[in-house]
């Protein structure tokens, strides 16, 4: 069965541009690190034919040795372009589309496979062509001339290696904004500027907020929740949120003036296990501290609203991205034929489209001239969250599989053990959802499961 999935992209530069390089298919490992190298046979055409070599030594051995050339189907100047590769049982269907839109284009990749080996194609061949595909939109937006806005923000994103912290570095790189990244190690194989740092003091680092032109901070900066709920790790949970937004505070504390615009990230788990409590920004939070809520709650008031003009406390539900973890581990769970509602399947489960999110960051910074957002706390999460039985269901539709038995939580709280993860995660939830999105008119792109599920995966 055929598997197709997308990634699309603005990027602030007209089509032709943009063409300039995408056209070019020996250029392709210039802006995707994943292909080590392409040979074209001839001039890129209708019918033309080439070789790519992916990245990874035991993988290029083997394409190089076994793989036939890859042809080119479609060649439609400043509008498409479309190869086939040959796999052993079926073939490898690669698409990109540029669509011209407002200040720009919107690039879209799309990748199928079809044959019987179409999903162990994918497997093999999904790491080299759509594994950080956005960061890689990125890169081919500077080799097409993409050069920083004159009123560009100077965004500091703390936690930018995360998985979220490079979608919004790649998101708004491609849109003109200059971008620098607070992390603990460098990478050099990141297309960003990086700043090292510790996560917990003031150092060399605060320089970055005292760069002239206005400035963003995006705050992301934590440890994984994915781990086992002990007491050492609940604690470096806490204190890794902490002590890196006391330290941003304190630096900013050295500036002149306030940052322009402050984005404090926070998590909607701050409500814990909310029932059927409808929960909304003004919604009080729970006694005591039950679960997570000892660990937001205390990273939200380590961030101080006076250092910025205009500052969101972005409490974001689970983001559903092909390369989030929450994602990838649902769908291995239903492909594993455990696709089954999870203990009691009442449980709400609160979501939003990864770029749903990146739009709502962009209203945040203020770069988004239709939307006006407050200052305050803001739920990062559709209208429409669903049960835990309503997800597994929808996966498995969308995954075509079968139905499956339910998951008891017995089951689930010893698999939680060998996993190394919490199975709160899986056990508990809320229903969250924004009344300051809705007042403020924004419109979800993804405001549905389905639609939401249909884009991100193979199907």
């Amino acid at each position: 069965m055929a598997g197709t999935t997308k990634y699309t992209q603005f990027i602030g530069l007209a089509p032709e541009l943009v063409w300039g390089v995408l056209g070019d298919l020996e250029q392709w490992p210039e802006w995707n690190p994943g292909v080590r190298s392409v040979r074209m046979h001839g001039p890129v055409a209708v019918g033309a034919t080439g070789d790519y070599i992916p990245d990874g030594k035991v993988s290029a051995r083997i394409h190089r040795r076994f793989a036939e050339p890859f042809t080119v189907t479609v060649f439609e100047p400043n509008r498409e372009l479309g190869i086939e590769q040959p796999e052993p049982a079926g073939t490898m269907h690669l698409t990109w589309r540029l669509t011209p839109r407002d200040g720009g284009t919107e690039i879209t990749q799309e990748l199928r496979f079809t044959g019987p080996s179409a999903a162990a194609a994918r497997t093999v061949v999904r790491p080299f062509i759509e594994t950080d595909a956005r960061v890689n939109f990125s890169r081919l937006a500077r080799l097409a001339g993409l050069v920083t806005a004159d009123d560009a923000l100077n965004v500091v994103i703390a936690g930018g290696t995360g998985a979220l912290g490079l979608q919004v570095a790649a998101d708004l790189t491609c849109r003109g904004q200059r971008v620098t990244l607070l992390t603990r190690r460098r990478n050099p194989n990141l297309p960003f500027r990086q700043t090292e740092w510790d996560g917990r003091s003031v150092g060399s680092w605060s320089a970055e907020l005292r760069e002239p032109g206005r400035l963003a901070v995006i705050n992301l900066a934590g440890k994984l929740v994915d781990c086992r709920p002990t007491e050492r790790n609940v604690a470096e949970l806490r204190s890794s949120r902490v002590d890196s937004t006391t330290a941003l505070i304190a630096a900013a504390g050295l500036r002149d003036t306030p940052v322009d615009y402050w984005i404090q990230a926070s998590t909607t788990a701050i409500w814990s296990d909310a029932g059927e409590t409808r929960c909304t920004e003004t919604t009080p939070l729970p006694v005591g501290l039950p679960q997570m809520t000892g660990v937001a709650q205390p990273w939200e008031e380590a961030f101080d609203p006076a250092r910025a003009d205009h500052w969101t406390i972005l409490r974001t539900s689970i983001v559903l991205d092909p390369d989030a973890p929450a994602l990838k581990r649902l769908g291995q769970l239903t492909k594993a034929g455990l696709g089954g509602r999870v203990g009691p399947g009442d449980q709400w489960f609160s979501w939003i489209h990864i770029e749903d999110w990146l739009a709502i960051v962009r209203a945040a910074l203020g770069l988004d001239p239709t939307i006006t957002l407050p200052n305050g706390i803001l739920v990062a999460a559709t209208e429409f969250p669903v049960r835990n039985a309503e997800l597994m269901a929808t996966l498995r539709r969308i995954l075509h599989r079968p139905p499956s038995p339910p998951t008891p939580k017995a089951v689930l709280t010893l698999g939680a053990v060998f996993l190394r993860t919490d199975p709160a995660l899986g056990l508990t939830g809320r229903h969250a959802t924004s009344e300051v999105l809705h007042k403020a008119g924004f419109d979800f792109r993804y405001p549905t499961l389905d639609e939401a599920l249909t884009n991100l995966l193979p199907h």
